[in-house]
């Protein structure tokens, strides 16, 4: 009785500990990375140099404004004509053109307030029929890909458990996916936890079956 006791405990503590430790090593990996920008200021401006001591989180804070302040003055039409400058300027360089552009296209689709990438989380049958998983709608086939597919076609992100930022790109029937009444955060905590954090339960919006009964 006793030992069940000190297991009992021992395991509520690791369910405290456990995710704070977490957090803290995410947080501070974090931090310590934007940190290192710090590098690219002149030494004379360094913290260590100003106060004789660093300041964790300096570099975040640098970096942070860094990227407002890019996007404050590029809103406006001086800022972006600097931009279309240094991008002509980068076009004229080999691979560093090629690497770029392929770069931008996609953060401009992810990152776009009007783009319907990563907006849609899915249910689709992978890797075999029967046996399902949550994918993420990235839009609809495109190029010469859309001229060999008859009907309606999504293309769909599959990710891998527990590390969502590797998987598989497909692409399939627009009837064969399911789409799901849950948000992206939801649908990726779903996946990094290996389905131990389900979202709440909602109330099915359509009586669409995921699976048809078999034929009797």
């Amino acid at each position: 009785m006793r030992g069940q006791l000190i297991k009992r405990y021992f395991i509520t503590g690791l369910l405290i500990w456990v995710p704070l430790a977490i957090t803290a090593w995410v947080l501070s990996l974090i931090i310590s990375t934007m940190d290192q920008s710090l590098q690219l200021l002149p030494a004379a401006v360094h913290p260590h140099t100003l106060f004789g001591f660093d300041i964790p989180g300096a570099g975040a804070v640098v970096t942070l404004g860094v990227i407002f302040l890019t996007g404050l003055v590029t809103a406006n039409f001086v800022g972006q004509k600097i931009v279309e400058w240094w991008e002509r300027l980068l076009a004229r360089i080999p691979v560093v053109n090629s690497v770029y552009n392929s770069v931008k296209q996609v953060s401009d689709t992810l990152f776009s307030s009007s783009g319907q990438a990563f907006r849609k989380a899915l249910l689709v049958q992978y890797p075999r029929e029967g046996s399902w998983t949550i994918a993420f709608q990235t839009g609809q086939p495109g190029g010469d890909v859309a001229n060999h597919l008859t009907g309606d076609w999504v293309s769909v992100y599959v990710p891998t458990t527990p590390n969502p930022t590797s998987g598989f790109f497909l692409m399939m029937r627009q009837a064969d996916v399911v789409e799901l009444d849950m948000s992206v955060d939801e649908a990726l905590k779903y996946i990094i936890s290996m389905g131990v954090v389900a979202p709440p339960p909602r109330k099915r919006k359509t009586t669409r079956p995921i699976l048809d009964e078999p034929a009797a």
